[in-house]
C-alpha cells in the first residue's frame, strides 16, 4: 500500500488503526527518519529478508491490533542467524495468534541514547507536539516537553533544549552529537500530520534512537486514528489595545454603588478612592443622593463626563439592560464582579452567552462576570475588596481564585 492509499484509508476509515509498519510509512512521508524494514508473511519470508537486511536484525510481530508488543514477548532482539529468525518467527506466530498479520524484519541498530516524540489532540488547543525521554524511562522521569502545532523551526529547536536530559543530545561518552537538524525535522514532520490529517488522534514515536555516530533513527512508531473533533465555538479574541483600556482607565463608573458597609458597592467604592486613584469617578444608583459625600447618578446615561470602565455590581438580570446605557454612554469596557451567570447552572449559562453576544453587537468588552477586583499600582488603582495597596513593580497576576487574588495584593503590600 502506497503512501497515498495509506493517507486515504486513515481518512476514509477514521478509527481504523495501523500498523507499526504503516505507521512509519506515513512518517516517513513526512519527513521522520524511520528504519528501513521488511514485512514478511511466513517463516521461510522472514529468513529471507533477515539475510538481505544483514544480521543481527530484529523480529516483530505485525498486527492493527498489537500495541504493546514488548510486554507480549513479540520483539526478539539481536537475532544472529537462520536459526535463530525461525525460532522467533514461530513464538511470535504462538503468541499472537489471529492478531498477526505479518511479521517484521529491522536492523539491530546499535544506540545507547532513547527518545520519544509524538503528537496528540487537546481538545481545546488541537494538536500538540511532545519530545523527551524516551524508551522504558519515558513513563519513569517525564522529562518531556511540548508546543501547539503549527511549529516553526525555532519551537523545535527550543524542545531538544527544554528537557533536562538534553546533555544526550550532545557529544556523549565517546558517542557524536545527535544530529539535531533530524531531530527538528521529526517534530516539524508531526506538527505537519498534526494540522493537514485531522483524523489521525495520536502518534507514538518510542523509542527515536540517537546512534553512536549521532544519526537519528525512528526504530517503533504507532499512529492511532480518530474521528475527527467536532469544532467548539470560543468567544471572539480580545485585542491587547482593549485589554490594556480596562487596566489604565482615565475615568470609572461604580454601578450599583452602595453606602452599605460590606457591600461589593461599597467596598469597591472606597478602596478605589482612599487607594488615591487620579482619574474621574462617577458613581450610579436608581436611588441617587450621596455616597461617600459624592453625588450619586441614577442612571449612567446621566454621567456628564465620559467613562471608560464601568464597574457593575448589580444583581444577574439587571445586567443586560446595561448594555444599551454603556452602548449610548459610549462605555467601551465592563467590570462585571456580578455572580449569578454560567457558574449558577443552565439558566445562567443562557444568560451569559446573551450578554456576551449582546455585549459583542456593542463593541463593549467585559472582564467577568463572577470575578472579584482589579488592582493597577502604576495608575493607583485599587478596585478591590482589600484597602492593602501593593508598590508598582514589574509583576503581575492573573488569578482564577478571586480570594486567593486578594491575599496576593496583599502580600505585596508589605
Amino acid at each position: 500500500m502506497n503512501i497515498e492509499e495509506l493517507l486515504d484509508k486513515i481518512r476514509i476509515s477514521g478509527d481504523k488503526a495501523l500498523t507499526e509498519s504503516e505507521s512509519k510509512q506515513v512518517l516517513g512521508a513526512y519527513g521522520v527518519p524511520v528504519i528501513s524494514e521488511t514485512v514478511a508473511f511466513s517463516e521461510d519470508e522472514a529468513v529471507e529478508a533477515a539475510r538481505k537486511t544483514g544480521f543481527p536484525v530484529v523480529l516483530k510481530g505485525l498486527g492493527a491490533t498489537l500495541l504493546h508488543k514488548t510486554e507480549r514477548g513479540l520483539v526478539h532482539l539481536n537475532l544472529a542467524d537462520d536459526e535463530t529468525v525461525r525460532k522467533a518467527a514461530s513464538l511470535i506466530a504462538q503468541k499472537a495468534g489471529d492478531e498477526l498479520e505479518g511479521l517484521l524484519i529491522q536492523p539491530q541498530v546499535q544506540g545507547k541514547r532513547e527518545f520519544v516524540a509524538g503528537l496528540f489532540r487537546d481538545e481545546q488547543f488541537g494538536p500538540v507536539i511532545m519530545f523527551g525521554i524516551g524508551g522504558v524511562f519515558t513513563e519513569a522521569l517525564s522529562d518531556v516537553t511540548f508546543r501547539v502545532a503549527p511549529l516553526t523551526e525555532t519551537d523545535a529547536a527550543e524542545m531538544l533544549d527544554e528537557i533536562k536530559a538534553k546533555s544526550l543530545l550532545g557529544e556523549f561518552r565517546g558517542e557524536k552529537a545527535a544530529n539535531r537538524d533530524k531531530l527538528i525535522k521529526t517534530l516539524m514532520g508531526l506538527a505537519r500530520i498534526g494540522m493537514e490529517i485531522p483524523q489521525i488522534s495520536e502518534i507514538d514515536i518510542n523509542p527515536l534512537v540517537i546512534t553512536s555516530g549521532g544519526d537519528v533513527i525512528a526504530v517503533d512508531a504507532l499512529i492511532v486514528p480518530g474521528k475527527i473533533q467536532a469544532k467548539k465555538e470560543y468567544r471572539p479574541p480580545v485585542a491587547p489595545t482593549d485589554v490594556r483600556a480596562l487596566f489604565y482607565p482615565k475615568s470609572i463608573a461604580f454601578i450599583g454603588a452602595s453606602g452599605t458597609m460590606g457591600k461589593w458597592g461599597h467596598m469597591l467604592v472606597v478602596n478605589t478612592i482612599s487607594g488615591g486613584y487620579k482619574g474621574d469617578i462617577y458613581l450610579v444608583n436608581p436611588r441617587g443622593g450621596t455616597i461617600a459625600g459624592r453625588h450619586v447618578y441614577k442612571s449612567v446615561t446621566e454621567i456628564p463626563g465620559n467613562v471608560d470602565l464601568g464597574v457593575v455590581t448589580i444583581p444577574a438580570k439587571m445586567v443586560l439592560g446595561l448594555i444599551p446605557q454603556f452602548k449610548e454612554k459610549g462605555i467601551k469596557n465592563m467590570l462585571l464582579i456580578t455572580s449569578g451567570f454560567s457558574e449558577t447552572g443552565e439558566k445562567g449559562k443562557a444568560l451569559e452567552r446573551e450578554l456576551v453576544m449582546e455585549a459583542g453587537k456593542a463593541g463593549i468588552v467585559i472582564l467577568g462576570p463572577n470575578t472579584m477586583d482589579i488592582c493597577n499600582p502604576h495608575r493607583d488603582l485599587n478596585c478591590t475588596s482589600t484597602p492593602t495597596t501593593p508598590m508598582a513593580g514589574s509583576t503581575s497576576i492573573v488569578s482564577q481564585s478571586g480570594n486567593l487574588g486578594v491575599q496576593l495584593l496583599a502580600f505585596g503590600g508589605f
